[in-house]
């Protein structure tokens, strides 16, 4: 059974930094891709950032030059540093991992504030 943990969330002033962190277990497969969405109070799930097996990177244009994504595939570890927060930033933070079959695997989300 798959389960992803994330952790780093909390309250931070805008400006400020936090690193998100999420690590998959009861992986049997070679993971394709990972990454993280937001879902911001009254507005839908969105793709912050994503890496895939190859390295690739992609991010959301709103946390582009803010945001750095990186993995580790071996460990089924994706972490989000973000530098420069925004009060926009506030929202919940979900991970997931995704199987070569396309499937994506969720975490529960971690809050993330940001105040003014």
């Amino acid at each position: 059974q798959v389960q992803l943990v994330e952790s780093g969330g909390g309250l931070v002033q805008a400006g400020g930094s936090l690193t998100l962190t999420c690590t998959a277990s009861g992986v049997t497969f070679r993971l394709s891709a990972m990454g993280w969405y937001r879902q911001a109070p009254g507005k839908e799930r969105e793709l912050v950032a994503g890496i895939g097996s190859g390295g690739s990177r992609d991010y959301a244009d709103s946390v582009k030059g803010r945001f750095t994504i990186s993995g580790d595939n071996v460990k089924k570890t994706v972490y989000l540093q973000m530098n420069s927060l925004k009060v926009e930033d506030t929202g919940v933070y979900y991970c997931y991992v995704q199987h070569w079959n396309g499937v994506r695997f969720w975490g529960q989300g971690t809050q993330v504030t940001v105040s003014s």
